[in-house]
């Protein structure tokens, strides 16, 4: 059957182009694992999407990052694309963000096209309250 994001992670944010869900593991006690998808749920094609994690300690530094692309090059409307974020981690991390990007294309006005890049950041995202996805009653 189809994933259903909502249904299997915990965590999700989105903009009126994607939107992006994910669970974060801790295989073992020093390292971070963040696996998800990026659904594409506006009207033009997104392409070139790429998603880092970042370890941020308690002054705002940045202590370690990864990052990947996602698995295809285009994702049409509606349509998932997997990643996977491994990070080894230090014991000094406050929070842990989450950095997505993609290009964007879409017709405008008559028969242009555009190509936007677009990046977003969400702030703590293993967190236990932060951007998690409501579960039904």
């Amino acid at each position: 059957p189809p994933l259903y994001p909502p249904a299997v992670f915990a965590h999700r944010v989105g903009t009126p182009d994607v939107t992006v869900y994910w669970n974060c593991t801790r295989p073992d006690p020093d390292s971070l694992r963040v696996e998800g998808v990026i659904q594409n749920t506006g009207g033009g094609v997104v392409q070139y999407a790429e998603v880092e994690i970042v370890s941020v300690d308690a002054r705002d530094r940045t202590i370690a990052s990864v990052r990947s692309a996602v698995r295809e090059l285009v994702i049409q409307t509606n349509q998932l694309s997997a990643f996977q974020l491994a990070l080894r981690t230090v014991g000094a991390e406050a929070r842990i963000d989450l950095y997505y990007e993609y290009r964007v294309r879409s017709l405008v006005g008559l028969g242009g096209l555009q190509v936007s890049p677009q990046r977003f950041r969400a702030r703590d995202v293993c967190s236990e309250t932060q951007h998690r996805v409501p579960k039904p009653q």
